[in-house]
């Protein structure tokens, strides 16, 4: 179904790396540009349009740049939108966030808990690891002729984790069952694949499904005798402190956005890589997703919300007018997509292998792609498209 739009009031989008930022002011809420008057705070800044004066908080350290806001010009949008070109100063110590991703977080010799995100039952017995040791990518069958002068040694096997190893690969994490699981987890067998089973090449194959005995979340698969592998989009991990109750969990398409960009980030940075294909386990494409920058700061406020005294504080992860936040910038196509260009798009990037491949259940492809779609469904009509690709921003 095609995501409903919303008429957008206020659309800020900074720029921490190149100082600047863009200001679009829907035409509903200002008729000219004399209309709005921009003015800065300590770490906020404040529109004033015929309707009031609307408030957005800014991350610590980020600051507007006094009279440096001017109109510019809005192109085939300047019936609808106004656009205004401004200036931000970023304290130093501002580039220096800390990720929130269980990837970064999990440590070797400190103990952790292992809960449901969508209900928050604890799921395993609280575990210390002596190792916890990343995967090789996701691509790593493919290039390791390039390792050997032999014939591969890796055939055929399996990396599994020993009992007191955690593995991480780029969605995932692998690690040995305990005593607790069977009174926690239930397994069932799902096949994969099961459209190509009549080609030779593409055999039907069957999945062990892992999933929460207390509300049915799929969790992951069973691997291997005696080894989980949950994804990361669908279990909360925590240090164990005491008998502390792990809190509730976040809204699900919030934590699924906050998750998966933190993921996508970390995979850009460390494997200098943009484009990402999003994938189903039996590696059937899902989501196509190229990232173009990470030192976005945004936020959009519907027309309906523009007015009178008040201030969006950031990130406002529960409301539905979000504050200014931190966010990825994202094209997008989704391989259902039965345009013309955008299967261009999907053929151009499958034959040329172009995406880092990153496998999520399907059921959490398809959130994440009702999260992007929601984002797009936010922005200014400009803003919406870039040549054949959609436009998208995920929080971090």
């Amino acid at each position: 179904m095609p995501t409903k739009t919303h008429g957008v009031g206020v659309f800020l989008e900074l720029r921490k790396r190149l100082q600047s930022g863009l200001l679009i002011v829907g035409k509903d809420v200002a008729r000219s540009p004399a209309d709005v008057v921009v003015t800065g705070g300590d770490s906020s800044i404040h529109i004033r349009t015929q309707r009031g004066e609307l408030s957005l908080t800014l991350p610590a350290g980020v600051t507007l740049e006094q009279g440096s806001c001017i109109p510019t010009p809005a192109g085939e949008s300047s019936g609808e939108e106004l656009h205004y070109r401004l200036r931000i100063n970023v304290a130093q110590s501002s580039d220096k966030e800390a990720s929130d991703s269980v990837m970064e977080t999990l440590r070797a010799k400190e103990t952790y808990c292992f809960c449901c995100q969508g209900c928050m039952t604890r799921l395993l017995e609280d575990r210390m690891f002596k190792r916890v040791l990343p995967l090789p990518n996701g691509n790593w069958n493919a290039i390791v002729d390039d390792w050997c002068c032999h014939p591969d040694p890796f055939a055929n096997k399996k990396l599994l984790p020993r009992a007191e190893d955690c593995l991480l690969g780029d969605t995932f994490l692998l690690l040995a069952r305990d005593g607790s699981c069977d009174q926690t987890l239930t397994e069932e067998v799902s096949p994969v694949g099961a459209e190509d089973s009549q080609d030779p090449k593409k055999p039907c194959r069957r999945l062990a499904l892992i999933s929460c005995k207390s509300c049915s979340s799929v969790l992951g698969e069973a691997v291997a005798p005696g080894t989980l592998k949950l994804y990361i989009t669908q279990v909360v991990v925590e240090p164990a402190v005491g008998d502390i109750k792990p809190e509730a969990s976040l809204n699900r398409s919030v934590f699924v956005e906050r998750t998966i960009a933190a993921r996508l980030l970390e995979l850009s940075n460390s494997l200098s890589i943009f484009h990402f294909s999003v994938q189903t386990p039996d590696g059937k494409a899902f989501l196509l997703l190229w990232l173009l920058n990470s030192d976005s700061i945004t936020a959009s406020v519907p027309e309906t919300c523009v007015g009178g005294e008040r201030s969006i504080s950031s990130p406002a992860l529960h409301s539905p007018s979000p504050g200014a936040a931190r966010a990825l910038k994202l094209l997008y196509v989704a391989c259902s997509d039965a345009g013309i260009q955008q299967r261009d798009i999907v053929t151009s990037w499958e034959v040329n292998a172009i995406g880092h491949p990153v496998v999520l259940p399907l059921k959490v492809c398809e959130e994440l792609l009702q999260v992007i779609d929601d984002s797009n469904s936010t922005l200014p009509t400009s803003m919406r498209c870039m040549r054949s690709y959609e436009v998208a921003y995920l929080r971090l």
